[in-house]
């Protein structure tokens, strides 16, 4: 059998146990002030998620890779991450990969018994060629999924980074890792339902994670995107008012900076900002690793 009862994502929530006869106002009114405590969860792990960062950022600067690998909603979440990486940063879809258990079909429809087969997790991890030089971030709300489990075993077996994401006290994913994350969000407004505050929890650390670990490697300027992506209209607007903001530029000057460097954002700012052709803007950012900011003081 398994031990529920030592999980504080699966204790009942006294001030929930009437939710079922409330007026729908104060129904929502329950679960919003439920969901109030999740930030200062996160913020009591600070500390570690900026080790988890520097981690990630030191890896894959070395030319490492960030996988996330959970079952139900903690994978969902993972790739939830994942794939907004490349248009927000352009990343190659591989940079950051999220893997689910079940695969595919699990995206969309709940296959739960795949969490129990710590073996799978290994043979996913495989074919998704991750290596030693990688990072591997476990999410598992209840912090004992034996997928999960299986994954981070694998991982440091093979010498690769490891840090776990739990939101349930001396979680079990914890032995595996080599930073465990643990934002404790307690018991859920709906008893077990850790798509709820423990969910919310993981989604804010992951954007922590990835947000932090891309601007540690130069994809942020100021604030800006300027490494986005113009796979639509909306991107190739966002990446002329980029431009427009950083160089303080007119949009039409934008749009020429825009063309001249093949539609990178970056590359942009700093041809309009130096005055120096592609070819020399792309060699300067090649000088600085990518990073904006070093190269734009380094030509003036």
């Amino acid at each position: 059998m398994i031990d529920l009862s030592r999980l504080s994502t699966e204790g009942q929530n006294p001030r929930s146990r009437n939710i079922d006869e409330l007026p729908t106002l104060d129904m929502l009114r329950v679960i919003n002030e439920e969901d109030k405590t999740i930030a200062l969860a996160v913020e009591r792990i600070l500390p570690d998620i900026a080790r988890a960062v520097d981690l990630i950022a030191s890896r894959v600067s070395e030319g490492g890779h960030l996988f996330y690998i959970g079952a139900g909603t903690s994978g969902r979440l993972g790739i939830l991450d994942a794939v907004e990486c490349p248009p927000t940063y352009g990343t190659p879809p591989e940079l950051v990969q999220g893997l689910i258990a079940g695969g595919t079909p699990a995206i969309f429809r709940a296959q739960e018994g795949a969490e129990d087969d710590p073996l799978l997790a290994e043979k996913d991890l495989k074919e998704h060629g991750f290596g030693e030089e990688d990072v591997l971030v476990g999410i598992a709300a209840s912090g004992r999924t034996p997928y999960v489990i299986g994954g981070l075993k694998y991982a440091r077996s093979i010498g690769a980074a490891t840090i776990s994401l739990a939101c349930t006290p001396n979680p079990a994913l914890a032995e595996f890792a080599d930073i465990s994350l643990t934002p404790v969000t307690g018991a859920e407004v709906v008893t077990g339902s850790t798509r709820m505050k423990a969910g919310t929890a993981q989604k804010m650390v992951l954007n922590m994670l990835s947000t932090g670990t891309m601007i540690k490697l130069g994809k942020v300027y100021g604030n800006l995107m300027v490494d986005v992506k113009s796979s639509n209209k909306k991107l190739e607007e966002r990446a002329r008012r980029i431009v427009m903001e950083a160089a303080g530029c007119t949009r039409e000057e934008s749009i020429t900076a825009l063309k001249e460097a093949g539609g990178s954002a970056k590359l942009a700012i700093l041809l309009q900002c130096t005055g120096l052709d592609a070819e020399a803007g792309k060699r300067l950012l090649e000088e600085t690793k990518g990073r904006l900011a070093p190269a734009l003081r380094k030509k003036i």
